[in-house]
């Protein structure tokens, strides 16, 4: 499945602008044959944005929801992309998967809450494996610091994910986990992980870019450089499958050796 990676932090503070951003991404990507745009973390609204975030969160139903699935059937592109969720007196630090018919398919919610902005903010989720099938693939939703976490990413490979799509808003000084840590979580659980991060100055942040794609043999089959840009990959079931075939690592697994992880 050809995916498109959105490297942009779009309009901080408007979701109208960001829908528009998003638009014309969703009309590039299907343009370029793409089945999906994946699109970074807070997206919809920006992320260094304070206390905007719960006056502009919004249910994982709400009204850009139904604007995103419009943009997703108008152009044929399934969509992901990172938003605040309010649900009741709780905000959420979500991902949302439409499909290219605009059908919602899966909403994750951030498990692991980075620093004290994110604590301050959200309420951290808890369902780590979160999946729909798209494309002849299973695709499977992690927020940002989620994916530095070995035990979150193994998770979603003993459940089946093809594709894992990490939403992001990586900073300055921690470029290396895009440049290193994204590819070898691919190669250690044999999955293909669409990385999509912010760009430039937010508020307190500096945001690197880097977006990547990584296949299941650690190759980075997309780099972004540290500019909006939107890049495209991709994930080949056929090429997983050999992949998989070869690559003994989750079937020479010892899990009755690994009690003491929990």
């Amino acid at each position: 499945m050809r995916t498109a990676l959105l490297q942009s932090s779009g309009r901080p503070g408007s979701v109208v602008e960001n829908l528009k951003v998003l638009d014309e991404a969703a009309g590039r990507a299907a343009g370029a044959g793409a089945g999906l745009l994946v699109a970074p973390e807070m997206f919809l609204t920006g992320y260094a944005i304070g206390d905007d975030i719960a006056r502009l969160a919004e249910p994982a139903d709400g009204e850009s929801a139904d604007a995103i699935a419009e943009i997703a059937t108008r152009h044929g592109v399934a969509v992901a992309y990172g938003y605040p969720e309010r649900s009741g007196e709780s905000v959420f630090n979500s991902a949302q998967l439409i499909s290219a018919d605009g059908t919602r398919l899966a909403n994750y919610r951030k498990t692991h809450l980075f620093g004290c902005f994110e604590r301050d903010h959200f309420t951290p989720g808890e369902q780590p494996v979160v999946q729909a099938e798209l494309g002849g693939l299973r695709v499977g939703l992690m927020i940002c610091y989620d994916v530095e976490f070995p035990e979150n990413v193994r998770a979603h490979a003993l459940a089946g994910t093809d594709l894992l799509l990490v939403p992001t808003a990586q900073m300055h000084p921690f470029q290396f986990v895009a440049e290193s840590v994204v590819p070898v979580r691919a190669f250690e659980n044999q999955m293909y992980v669409a990385y999509v991060n912010r760009t430039g100055p937010e508020g307190e942040f500096e945001f690197v870019g880097l977006s990547t794609l990584a296949g299941p043999d650690g190759v980075a089959r997309a780099r972004a450089g540290r500019g909006e840009e939107l890049v495209f990959a991709d994930a080949d079931p056929g090429f997983l499958a050999a992949s998989r075939e070869a690559n003994p690592y989750l079937k020479d697994r010892r899990p009755g050796l690994y009690g003491s992880l929990i």
